[in-house]
């Protein structure tokens, strides 16, 4: 039942603006990049010699956790606008499949798309270095791949919370009021206790053990799914 669900919310995001995210989160965030070393190039260069792909991932990744906050946050809340602004959810949840797969596949949708923009930036990254002229040393791809989704699995929790908020609230001032409040927390997160879950995106890069992160971030956002969907499968739409 999940997958047909999951069938029919891929068809209800065309032409929704959840693509253009996609592509928007990443893109901007490598031409941020692109402008900072294209700006001070012989600075920058001179300053990573030693390992000019580890200085390019070092600048990316101090703003990968406010990329995938807000990014996380509009999908969601755009997502769940698809049944807000049509008033279409008695519809739906007339129809014969439960509420937990109608959550489920509207989680697995939402990480489906996060995950897209996680790639795109990993392979971004490689594209930007290469037009930057540091193709003369070996792309460490492990590093590559774990500026995105590492960073991505220790985001989960609050990407979980923003998908229960954004579906449970018509209004969605509160779940994109949380989100943007949350990103902007996490310029400042590298300063935070590691006991705090929105530290763990930048842990994840920069800690001696990053798995620990990671892996808290995906125990930590299972369990919140289990609140979310008792609470959606529960609770009186509109």
């Amino acid at each position: 039942m999940m997958w047909r669900s999951f069938s029919a919310d891929w068809l209800k995001i065309r032409g929704k603006g959840l693509w253009f995210l996609v592509f928007l989160g990443p893109i901007g965030l490598l031409a941020m990049q692109g402008l900072n070393f294209g700006i001070r190039y012989d600075y920058l260069t001179k300053q990573y010699h030693s390992d000019l792909w580890g200085g390019l991932l070092d600048n990316v990744a101090n703003f990968v956790p406010v990329a995938l906050y807000l990014g996380g946050t509009l999908i969601c809340s755009l997502m769940a606008n698809v049944e807000h602004q049509t008033s279409s959810w008695k519809q739906l949840l007339a129809l014969p499949i439960s509420r937990t797969a109608v959550f489920m596949s509207k989680l697995l949708l939402c990480l489906l798309l996060v995950a897209v923009s996680c790639l795109l930036l990993s392979v971004g990254t490689v594209g930007l270095g290469y037009l930057l002229g540091f193709g003369d040393q070996p792309v460490p791809y492990a590093k590559v791949m774990q500026i995105g989704f590492a960073s991505y699995a220790a985001a989960l929790p609050v990407i979980s919370l923003q998908l229960w908020l954004s579906l449970s609230s018509r209004n969605q001032t509160l779940p994109v009021s949380c989100g943007i409040t949350l990103s902007l927390g996490s310029l400042f997160s590298a300063s935070l206790s590691e006991w705090f879950p929105l530290s763990w995106p930048i842990m994840a890069w920069s800690a001696p053990r990053p798995w620990l992160f990671s892996g808290a971030g995906l125990m930590l956002g299972l369990l919140l799914l289990l609140p979310g969907a008792l609470h959606f499968a529960r609770k009186d739409v509109n």
